[in-house]
């Protein structure tokens, strides 16, 4: 089992003989076989924390340790052996097919020229199968989209068949269908491998699904580790990621606007449907009280308004507009 380790870590920048702290005195502890989510507010330092481990930062203070050894003691082929990073930048290497690309994570296996054994090809072909390219692998990584690039840098990783996998943004520039996929492909690595994955992402609400530890990241406040649902229980990311212009949801794990609500109303019904009434009505400027004058019921198929039966959204909208204008609210 791995073990990756940050001891009083604090990091940042040094320029021209000052520093610039971003976090400081840092105590985490990871082990294999966990997909971690590492989430905060843009400047709260997730990429630099991620560079600092993987030892293309050096620390400003404290020590990171993999399995008892330290970062910084290690040589660059040790490094190399145990850390591999995914970084949000496109790689384009010109003619480079996507076995190509994915050998590159041999290297550090590889005598100097770069040839591969049969040991390697096996490896490549092993990490294509996991992230599902292998039916692609004699095509130029120019071709491919978004999403498939994104699949191949992780298969490149994998192949650097080191124990920790860091991603910095990984789902970034990517639909839904592929941020989806991207997210339940490390989920299931993390289990099968017994790998460490530790990814940065905005992706809050997939985070929150996927992960089974999250790193909340705080700005100069350190970070908080936990299971997301003791984190969204204890308030944390309220406390977070505090705004005026929206909050966190607790009910369903994303981040709503707050509106400004003149009106009053009463709702009940259909759950399913009374979210999405909800939501309608807040960007509406309306309330959900329980004791409002105004009741709206929410059946299987319809709304019902001071008795009043509509079959859509936009009429229930338009009914309480009418209401409104003739008797304010």
């Amino acid at each position: 089992m791995s073990v990756l380790s940050t001891q009083h870590l604090t990091i940042g920048y040094r320029k021209k003989g000052t520093e610039n702290v971003i976090q400081h005195d840092l105590n985490l502890r990871l082990e294999s076989g966990k997909l971690v989510g590492l989430i905060g507010p843009n400047g709260s330092g997730k990429t630099t924390l991620l560079r600092t481990i993987a030892g293309l930062l050096k620390p400003i203070d404290g020590k990171i340790l993999i399995d008892g050894k330290h970062l910084l003691l290690l040589s660059q082929h040790e490094k190399a052996l145990n850390v591999s990073f995914v970084l949000t930048e496109k790689v384009d290497i010109a003619n480079a097919d996507v076995f190509d690309m994915v050998s590159f994570g041999r290297f550090p296996y590889n005598n100097w020229r770069g040839n591969l054994s049969e040991e390697d090809r096996k490896k490549v072909f092993q990490a294509l199968q996991m992230v599902r390219m292998e039916t692609m692998m004699h095509r130029l990584v120019s071709e491919l989209s978004d999403g498939e690039r994104q699949r191949v840098m992780i298969a490149k990783a994998l192949a650097q068949d080191t124990p920790i996998i860091l991603l910095d943004e990984p789902t970034a520039h990517l639909d839904v269908p592929n941020r989806v996929g991207i997210m339940l492909l490390l989920h299931k690595l993390a289990h099968t491998t017994g790998k460490i994955i530790l990814l940065s992402t905005h992706e809050l609400d997939l985070a929150l699904q996927a992960a089974d530890l999250i790193w909340l990241m705080s700005e100069n406040e350190g970070i908080e580790c936990g299971v997301p649902e003791d984190l969204v229980f204890s308030g944390s990311f309220n406390r977070v990621f505090a705004s005026n212009s929206y909050f966190f949801n607790e009910a369903n794990g994303n981040f709503s606007m707050n509106y400004p609500l003149n009106g009053k109303v009463s709702v009940s019904g259909n759950k399913t449907r009374l979210y999405w009434t909800l939501r309608a009505l807040a960007r509406a400027g309306y309330a959900a009280v329980e004791d409002a004058p105004l009741k709206i019921e929410v059946t299987d198929s319809a709304w019902i308004l001071n008795q009043k039966k509509v079959f859509s959204v936009a009429e229930l909208l338009d009914e309480l507009n009418n209401l409104n204008i003739r008797f304010p609210f």
